[in-house]
């Protein structure tokens, strides 16, 4: 992957890393950036359920619509 440095007019190849290993999870992230921008997708979609995992026990639920 390459970040554009545009006044420069060049590209850089910056480092490749897992979700894991930025401490990124499922539910907690990944989840929320694409409900919140759905366009990362590339086409039009509709969400029709969402995890909720906010119990105290740890248990989590899938919420459908």
């Amino acid at each position: 992957m390459f970040v554009l440095d545009k006044d420069k007019n060049r590209i850089k190849k910056i480092k490749s890393c897992t979700f894991s290993e930025l401490k990124f999870k499922e539910r907690e992230h990944l989840q929320e950036w694409l409900e919140n921008t759905p366009e990362a997708f590339g086409e039009e979609l509709l969400f029709i359920q969402k995890e909720f995992d906010g119990f105290d026990d740890g248990e989590y639920v899938e919420i459908g619509g």
